[in-house]
């Protein structure tokens, strides 16, 4: 390992999505919707969701496993895991802590990090953090999300908008003769307004009763139209911020690679940062929203489909509950 490393560079990618497919007409069959009307609103055709005894740490694993194998590294160098996830596992121990004794990885710093849609950003500026100090080598960074657990059936505005999935990043301290990788992030909250999009109970805000289940708030809950406009509004700023930050313009960019929660959120931003859409990867028409696993699935399809090319500039961008947003800009090495 370099004594100083200067970058931290992604050597790996991998994403991993259940098998179960559910169409816009499968969850007309549900609730109250078609299929006109999910994609004219949000631009979903169709999400995965999970076994039932399929977890969110099992999805993790399977992600995990294809970016080590991407990487070409022995799993036993990783020294650092770091799993964003919103619907973890269990309350404890950590998702974390059970994806590292699946992948066999013992004496290993590990934990969760929980910032919801915008978690894996959150997560890959810690680990760069972390990385650049010397003290690890490499870093292993998973967004997972088991949503359809925390989904109410009974509620057509939520329901349809969300899947299930898994996306993970081998991250490697570098000593090089030029900045590249991970150029720079930015992260920001504003929590005054929970109520926007949460899940109210099981914290000890609200407990666990009978009370509660049956007022079904164990389940996300979301203020549709201020959420739209306050993610027009963050991921915009984050993405300017972020490319102003390292002395860049936005016509620099080779490819962006937004949350994937609604087409129209992310065609505001192709226009705010005035870029054509050919510039974007999107796949929110094949997954829905996988909450923290969006970005990292995008990334990894990505660059398995030959978008992303040594050298590229790449911006990561994204927003979730609390309010949270972040982005991250990389010279692709």
């Amino acid at each position: 390992m370099p004594s100083h490393p200067n970058s931290v560079t992604i050597i790996g990618t991998g994403s991993y999505a259940p098998s179960n497919v559910v169409t816009n007409d499968d969850m007309a069959k549900i609730v109250d919707t078609s299929d006109e009307w999910i994609r004219t609103r949000s631009g979903i055709s169709a999400r995965h969701f999970a076994a039932a005894d399929e977890t969110t740490s099992d999805m993790a694993c399977a992600a995990a496993e294809r970016a080590i194998e991407a990487a070409g590294i022995e799993r036993n160098e990783i020294d650092l895991i770091i799993v964003a996830t919103m619907t973890p596992d269990m309350p404890f121990p950590s998702t974390a802590c059970l994806i590292q004794s699946k992948l066999g990885l013992p004496n290993v710093t590990t934990f969760d990090m929980q910032a919801a849609c915008s978690g894996f950003v959150y997560a890959l500026s810690v680990a760069n953090s972390m990385l650049l100090s010397g003290n690890f080598n490499k870093a292993l960074v998973i967004g997972a999300e088991k949503m359809s657990g925390i989904l109410d059936f009974e509620d057509r505005t939520t329901c349809v908008l969300f899947g299930d999935g898994a996306g993970a990043a081998v991250l490697s301290a570098e000593q090089t003769t030029e900045k590249v990788g991970i150029l720079g992030v930015l992260g920001g909250a504003d929590g005054s307004n929970p109520s926007l999009l949460q899940q109210p109970a099981g914290g000890s805000a609200i407990p666990a009763t009978t009370e509660s289940i049956a007022s079904r708030q164990h389940f996300l809950k979301m203020n549709g139209k201020e959420i739209f406009k306050a993610a027009v509004r963050v991921m915009g700023q984050a993405s300017t911020d972020i490319i102003e930050q390292q002395s860049y313009d936005p016509e620099d960019l080779n490819l962006v690679i937004p949350h994937q929660a609604n087409m129209r959120i992310i065609e505001s931003l192709a226009k705010r940062l005035s870029i054509p859409m050919e510039k974007f990867h999107n796949n929110l028409d094949r997954y829905g929203n996988t909450s923290a696993a969006s970005v990292p699935i995008a990334l990894d399809e990505a660059y398995r489909a030959g978008r992303i090319q040594s050298g590229d500039l790449i911006l990561l961008v994204a927003f979730g509950a609390g309010l949270t947003w972040g982005s991250t800009l990389i010279k692709w090495q």
